[in-house]
């Protein structure tokens, strides 16, 4: 009897815990660019991004912001490994008062990490930070930030002039870039990849970099009337393997507008007299070749690569273009276009401007229907997740709560295929709403509440 009063004076005042159910069929983690690019023998040499991780295994910082008021900073790190940008750790340290982002954090053992240019020959005072609430979307149902830069206002612009592992002279390269694609100027220049370490124009073929915009006095006129993709080659952003300074009568029919509301544009810049332009919608379908042939002439091959870093100006600091930069990658090697389709699916599938989380990455059936079952569980005082893996994975259990705030791991580890279960012990947590959040292989396998009352 005495135990029995135990029993009943405990459920009177026991948290309730939800326990939620769950199968996990076919999963296979979508690999990320930089693990497509390794597989492909062309590993990264620089991986940027306000968004995500762009390793499986990345589980470091993104970026680190700035606030004005005091000039403390914070880096922004991943919801789980291989994973999205935890912005709440961003919203929380600046609570509404203006920031910066003053490092783009290189996810490579390079450590090319991005800060505000030194000085240039057109930004003779250096470069700024970016504002760091402003380019703010949705990514698969999180809130992330970019690097907004407005041509000639604001004179943002982040450069590495000191990197380790940047193609120089005719090695090989490639560069992708994810931007906003409503936003551009005609001006030169919002690039993003391999220039010069002076900061000058050091001649042609000295730089080799991404450019977004409708430019047509340094490259000629596209289709349509842009944005379009073009190669900052120095003195020129080249469409085609004509162009330069004052060449707004040439037409280069090939290089396709680009109608998106967010935008892939790469370049392919292998050694030899040869490169490759190539740019599509970041939220479907497949690359467009815009260009694949010859270099310029004369002096653009064989190139003269100096291995800076730019993004948002050109080499030697042409700060008129517009953008917001989401992501970006500089490769060491030129892959194949097979490997660039699959760079772009990996985009498409990365969900931007998606405000719901997809589930893209695996196929889920839930064991039954309704995600949680309310029960009340004396002997445990925690919440029961269980779940089964069809294969051996690694998995990570974390719980958030409302403020975006990790408040414990539960599971971290390779389990094997099977029924599994992890158990959080809410004793010493207030009563409140949190989130149970699974990764698989470094994606997100399933994320659900669990109320706890006391």
């Amino acid at each position: 009897m005495e135990h029995l009063s135990l029993f009943n004076r405990l459920i009177k005042i026991l948290s309730f815990v939800v326990v939620f159910f769950m199968t996990i069929q076919n999963i296979h983690a979508a690999p990320c660019p930089c693990d497509i690019y390794k597989a492909a023998g062309t590993p990264c040499a620089a991986a940027h991004s306000m968004v995500r991780a762009l390793f499986e295994s990345y589980n470091g910082p993104l970026y680190q912001v700035r606030r004005t008021s005091d000039g403390a900073t914070q880096d922004i790190g991943l919801l789980s490994t291989g994973g999205y940008a935890n912005t709440a750790v961003q919203d929380s340290f600046l609570k509404g008062k203006p920031g910066t982002i003053s490092i783009i954090y290189d996810q490579t053992n390079n450590h090319n990490d991005l800060r505000k240019s030194p000085k240039a020959l057109h930004l003779p005072n250096g470069g700024t930070e970016a504002n760091a609430i402003n380019g703010k979307i949705m990514v698969n149902g999180h809130t992330v930030y970019g690097i907004y830069v407005t041509g000639y206002s604001t004179n943002v612009a982040y450069r590495n002039n000191t990197t380790v592992g940047i193609a120089t002279n005719d090695q090989a390269e490639s560069m992708y870039m994810v931007v906003d694609g409503k936003r551009y100027s005609n001006q030169c220049c919002f690039d993003y990849g391999n220039a010069e370490t002076s900061g000058n124009d050091d001649g042609n073929g000295t730089m080799e970099a991404v450019y977004w915009g409708n430019d047509i006095t340094w490259g000629g006129k596209g289709d349509g009337n842009g944005p379009w993709v073009a190669a900052d080659l120095e003195n020129g952003v080249f469409k085609c393997d004509k162009g330069g300074w004052q060449s707004q009568s040439l037409s280069v029919p090939n290089a396709k507008s680009v109608i998106a509301n967010f935008a892939t544009v790469m370049l392919k810049g292998p050694s030899g007299n040869h490169f490759a332009i190539k740019a599509g919608d970041a939220q479907s379908g497949k690359l467009t070749t815009m260009w694949d042939g010859n270099r310029p002439s004369p002096g653009y091959s064989p190139k003269k690569l100096q291995g800076a870093i730019i993004l948002g100006t050109g080499g030697d600091g042409s700060n008129g273009g517009t953008g917001t930069f989401y992501e970006g990658v500089m490769t060491m090697g030129n892959p194949p276009d097979s490997i660039d389709d699959k760079i772009q699916a990996n985009i498409v599938a990365a969900g931007f401007g998606r405000t719901t989380t997809s589930t893209n990455f695996y196929t889920i059936k839930k064991m039954k229907t309704g995600s949680f079952i309310i029960h009340y569980n004396p002997s445990i005082a925690g919440a029961t997740i269980s779940y089964s893996l069809q294969e051996a994975c690694h998995v990570s259990m974390t719980i958030f709560d409302q403020q975006g705030r990790q408040i414990a791991t539960i599971s971290n580890g390779i389990l094997s295929a099977g029924r599994h279960e992890a158990i959080w012990d809410t004793k010493q947590v207030p009563a409140g709403i949190y989130v149970a959040n699974l990764i698989v292989d470094g994606h997100p396998g399933y994320a659900g509440k669990i109320i706890v009352g006391k």
